[in-house]
């Protein structure tokens, strides 16, 4: 269980990452561009978090559609 919650990014960490907003972040996630991991249970829906492994494959398509 460890090695999952090593995997997993705070937003701002993976707006960093990839050089955006944390509002874009938040909207790719509402229209499944890039979809976050809900954890814990802060106001009913818990705090997103992002899979490294999503993140380095979001990088990867972006990448190719140059």
């Amino acid at each position: 269980m460890n090695e999952q919650l090593e995997e997993l990014l705070s937003i701002k960490q993976a707006a960093k990452i990839l050089n955006v907003s944390t509002q874009t972040l938040r909207r790719w996630d509402r229209q499944g561009l890039l979809k976050a991991v809900r954890v814990g249970n802060r106001k009913g829906v818990g705090d997103r978090r992002y899979r490294k492994k999503d993140i380095e494959a979001y990088i990867s398509r972006k990448d190719k559609a140059k």
